[in-house]
């Protein structure tokens, strides 16, 4: 393929960067990979009173997190109000375009006039060929767009096929307004020209822009880029997606411990396919990624999918990468900053014993979090009501008929632990179970955990043995007082 294709993302920054963005930002992203071209990031901050400062870092910051670069610097749309100006005038000049001088009373009167006739509100073209000589004193006009009134605009588009739209239906849309602040349709196709846009890809809710966007292009005699208008992101139940569904920024999936590259991954499979595979990496994405295989139907987003895709892709990152992306997202997570706050050598190097059977059972970085909270308690542990339970059920007083054993250990290994215990418990005629799960409350405070033979490794010797006695002591303890 040509290496001259150029795609663009360009966010209103009047939020976060939502979960329907991120998609259409990793679209454009992979087909300009696949193509060997570029993807340009736009600001759309044109609308001054909804757009803010702490919107584009999020949004910029949410692409970094995702892994989705782009090319050269990022264009802030209202830095060029004056070129978009200029423009205008140039339409002006060439008779593509007029002022219109109609008051807000008339728009208002043709609105209420279309409503009784049951058709949509359309400007009725009274000033496209009238002099301006006639225009009322004291109304600033703003320019229209001197739109064809026969014949039909076509979109050809790769995803919603061949759309053809009626010229009558579509009206001489604003250009410039009455301050000279220009309209986001006119704003969005002088950009793409002079950014060298060549495919636009973006959500099919501005489909309908699609047409009136090519009458302005070719109005200038400008090439219309292709264009490809990707279905929304709708919820389970296949109502337009909110908050309750998933819509959120993607800050917000950072914060529930998701991997970017799983993110990535579920994203991409939303709305797109090959075939029945499910798992992809960055590579095999780029590799494969084209518009024709773009569903024209809107996508379900599904939590519990992501979930499970989340926990492949931990169980598949090596340990070491994964404690990487785990510490880079502590400051993000529920009590991530005090893990953070704690972090040593030592614990480095306990998480890195312990995180082969952590991954295991965790499918987010908040459950991994949770999973080695237990190297980070503070004696005596906190216990939870099942650990609890399990203790004063006889466990202490197990726990104290074992911890000699463990004590006398000339190794402290997994090997040598595990080879105790089995003793132990074949010599008082318990199953493994029996013994290990009071051993697993005392050692981390509740009745899931890594192997219990790891955790006893992972913690030590001396540790590990403190956390038995501190149980083993509440048998004493309870029975001096009956005593």
């Amino acid at each position: 393929m040509s290496s001259s294709v150029v795609t663009r993302f360009a966010p209103s920054p009047t939020g976060f960067l939502h979960i329907g963005g991120a998609r259409t930002a990793l679209f454009n992203w992979l087909y300009a990979k696949k193509t060997g071209g570029k993807m340009l990031l736009r600001i759309e901050d044109t609308d001054r009173e909804r757009s803010t400062d702490a919107a584009i870092t999020a949004i910029i910051d949410g692409l970094k997190w995702l892994g989705l670069d782009w090319d050269g610097d990022v264009v802030h749309q209202f830095a060029r109000v004056d070129r978009h100006r200029a423009a205008a005038e140039e339409l002006l000049a060439s008779g593509r375009a007029y002022r219109c001088y109609a008051s807000q009373e008339e728009l208002a009167e043709m609105r209420e006039a279309a409503r009784r006739e049951g058709r949509p509100p359309r400007y009725d073209g009274r000033w496209r060929d009238r002099d301006a000589a006639e225009a009322p004193p004291g109304v600033a006009p703003v320019i229209r767009l001197k739109a064809p009134q026969e014949g039909e605009t076509i979109v050809d588009d790769a995803v919603q096929g061949r759309v053809v739209f009626p010229n009558k239906d579509l009206d001489d849309l604003v250009l410039l307004r009455s301050d000279g602040t220009p309209t986001y349709m006119l704003a969005v196709v002088v950009d793409d020209h002079d950014m060298g846009v060549t495919h636009i890809i973006r959500g099919d809710d501005h489909f309908t822009n699609a047409a009136r966007q090519t009458q302005i292009y070719n109005a200038f005699g400008w090439r219309v880029p292709a264009m490809a208008h990707i279905p929304l992101i709708h919820g389970p139940d296949g109502s337009k997606l909110s908050k309750r569904h998933g819509a959120l920024g993607v800050e917000a999936y950072r914060a529930m411990g998701y991997l970017p590259a799983a993110l990535r991954n579920y994203l991409v499979r939303l709305g797109w396919s090959q075939g029945d595979k499910e798992f992809f990496s960055t590579e095999e994405m780029i590799e494969a990624f084209d518009l024709s295989q773009v569903h024209r139907s809107p996508a379900r987003f599904d939590f519990a999918k992501l979930e499970n895709m989340n926990g492949h892709y931990m169980r598949a990152t090596p340990d070491a990468e994964l404690i990487e992306i785990l510490e880079a997202t502590l400051p993000f997570l529920p009590g991530g900053p005090e893990i953070a706050a704690k972090l040593d050598a030592k614990k480095r190097a306990q998480i890195l014993a312990a995180i082969p059977g952590l991954k295991e059972r965790a499918k987010t970085l908040i459950e991994l979090v949770d999973g080695m909270g237990f190297l980070f308690a503070a004696r005596p542990l906190a216990l939870d009501e099942k650990a609890g339970g399990i203790l004063a059920q006889g466990g202490s007083a197990l726990l104290a008929r074992l911890l000699p054993k463990l004590a006398t250990l000339p190794e402290w290994s997994v090997a040598a632990a595990e080879a105790a215990v089995r003793d132990f418990a074949e010599n008082t005629g318990m199953k493994l179970g029996q013994v290990a799960q009071p051993l697993r409350a005392a050692l981390t405070g509740r009745l899931t955990s890594p192997g219990i033979f790891d955790v006893l490794a992972v913690l030590g010797r001396d540790e590990s043995l403190a956390r038995i006695a501190d149980q083993a002591e509440n048998t004493r303890r309870s029975a001096a007082a009956r005593g």
